[in-house]
């Protein structure tokens, strides 16, 4: 059979119909896709027990309109006083600007859109212009008892944008997007909360010429939903980017902060250290809109220089060869990588197949004879940033630790195919979901000593349920340990059907001793399990910061964080 004479599935390649719920749930940009290419079509074709005939017809494609069931519950008076604050063009109360606010990017979510379900909208969305319009939205709402929830770009998966309690979202993306300053003597760079990736990105690249910089910076932060996130977004989730093992978490990139609450704002000092005290910074990134509203931001920079960038990738006969020689580099105090990858031998078949490598003539056969079999071999992928001289060391020592763990180098093509879709694979979720295939990813942060543990555990259930793939890799690397990330593809249409599956997932995370998220942060969604990981008193702690920040529980209210969790939910 030829080429043009196999099957194609009716992949879509339209903009989902304005005003659509496959509209709210279509990832980045709406005339965007990427679609599974043949080897990924036929292994889920062979995993889920389907044919072509499966794939003949998309099915529940969400594109029914937009319906919100409940109306706005604001009075005239309230809503003239809003409208008195930003200005009656800033002030939304349509079911599409409801809704399109209400949800993020989880498979909750999109579950629910393609049935046309819309839950816990807003009353209102507010188009806050500056820090000042916040103060006066802040004061407001507390003297009213409305909740506020904050929006940035509708890239979260832990539910953590929904108005459980009605009250009005502020959508922070559209006015307050704006560089403030940049500052090459200290090197930083002071944002509002609403700028996405990109935006921040290319100014910094391009400093010299838009700030009168003497050198081309980067803010190093590169999640992999960088180009629909934004800096406000990262930091009260507490997220990480695909080069945090070289530049660190955005909590490592936060110099300093300014909230609005409602007993008052919130500032602290853009110095590079201090012993003043517990760290307010610390205490308020992650927060997740609980104590107040983020409305200004100074983050390090770093001098960009791609110039420098040294690319590797290598392949292990197993899995537990892989995670030792990853240590070993961790802890080999000579520097780190930047991107620094390890998938396991599951998610390695599947990156051969997306990265091209078994479409390289004789490749597959060639790695096999030398010991390094499917399903059982390992890719470790990543590059080094800074500069080129350390780069070098830092390639050359990776190279050395992963030949004596009996890796073989695969050069850096495979990195390089990486960094091509580094960005657009979610864009296949819809695809997937189309034909009844669910995409999802759960993650979490794990010691050396216990990792094999939690990924065998975690995989076990992934793989209880018949006819799973489960993917895992390393992303985010210490000198302690590690992140884990899974990735589950599974056929699955009800929402009941995938909560019951995360729900078994999350417990396993948790039996198994380690955190409940490293990046994605808490939200809704995790919030059941906090308690019971944490512990009670931890906890409280955090409770009594709200109730300090916000005695009459107007920021984000309804179970975020687990701090007005009621109790018959906490698992």
């Amino acid at each position: 059979m030829t080429p043009a004479d196999r099957f194609t599935p009716p992949w879509t390649e339209s903009p989902p119909p304005a005003g659509s719920c496959r509209a709210l749930l279509k990832w980045g940009s709406p005339a965007e896709f990427k679609h599974p290419n043949r080897r990924l079509y036929e292994l889920m074709k062979q995993t889920f027990g389907l044919t072509d005939d499966d794939f003949a017809v998309r099915t529940n494609t969400g594109e029914m309109p937009v319906h919100v069931d409940q109306p706005c519950r604001l009075s005239p008076e309230v809503l003239a006083g809003l409208r008195a604050i930003v200005g009656d063009e800033n002030v939304a109360t349509e079911d599409l600007s409801r809704a399109a606010v209400c949800y993020g990017k989880t498979m909750t979510d999109a579950l629910r859109l393609r049935a046309g379900v819309i839950e816990n909208p807003p009353d209102a969305v507010v188009h806050p212009r500056h820090a000042d319009d916040v103060r006066q939205l802040v004061r407001f709402c507390d003297e009213q008892r409305i909740p506020v929830t904050v929006f940035g770009a509708g890239s979260g998966v832990t539910r953590g944008s929904e108005c459980v309690r009605g009250g009005i979202t502020l959508h922070m993306g559209t006015h307050m997007n704006r560089i403030l300053a940049v500052d090459p003597v200290n090197q930083t760079v002071t944002v509002e909360p609403g700028i996405l990736g990109p935006a921040l990105e290319e100014a910094l690249n391009d400093a010299p010429a838009r700030f009168g910089s003497p050198h081309r910076y980067t803010c190093g932060h590169f999640p992999q939903s960088f180009e629909y996130s934004t800096v406000g977004g990262w930091v009260v989730t507490r997220g990480a980017g695909q080069n945090s093992t070289y530049y660190g978490k955005i909590e490592d990139l936060v110099l300093s902060q300014k909230y609005v609450t409602p007993v008052g704002d919130i500032v602290t000092l853009d110095v590079p250290a201090q012993a003043t005290g517990p760290d307010i910074d610390q205490i308020m990134m992650g927060s997740e809109g609980t104590y107040g509203i983020l409305v200004e931001a100074t983050l390090k920079v770093y001098r960009y220089r791609p110039e420098g960038r040294q690319r590797f990738s290598f392949v292990f006969r197993d899995w537990e060869s892989g995670v030792a020689a990853c240590r070993e580099i961790m802890q080999g105090e000579f520097g780190y990588p930047s991107v620094f990858r390890l998938s396991d031998p599951e998610e390695t078949d599947v990156a051969f197949k997306l990265y091209g490598v078994e479409d390289v003539p004789l490749a597959d056969a060639f790695l096999t004879q030398l010991g390094y079999r499917p399903m059982e071999r390992c890719l470790l992928l990543g590059h080094t940033d800074g500069d080129s001289a350390y780069g070098k060391l830092v390639k050359r020592q990776i190279g050395r630790i992963c030949r004596r763990y009996g890796a073989l180098t695969t050069t850096g093509y495979v990195t390089k195919r990486w960094e091509h879709g580094r960005f657009r694979d979610p864009y296949m979720r819809e695809d997937l979901g189309d034909f009844g295939i669910m995409l999802d990813t759960l993650e979490c942060s794990v010691k050396w000593s216990n990792l094999h543990r939690v990924w065998e555990s975690v995989r076990e259930v992934c793989h209880s349920r018949p006819r799973t793939i489960c993917m895992t890799h390393a992303s985010h690397f210490y000198p302690q340990g590690a992140n884990l990330y899974f990735i589950f593809i599974a056929r699955m249409e009800t929402l009941d059907e995938y909560l019951a599956y995360q729900a078994g997932i999350l417990d396993a995370i948790r039996a198994a001793g380690a955190t409940m998220s490293h990046h994605h942060g808490i939200g809704r969604q995790t919030a059941p399990w906090l308690e019971g990981q944490i512990g009670t008193n931890q906890l409280e702690v955090f409770r009594a910061l709200k109730r300090h920040f916000d005695p009459h529980n107007i920021m984000n209210p309804g179970g975020t964080l687990a701090l007005d969790l009621p109790p018959e939910e906490r698992r």
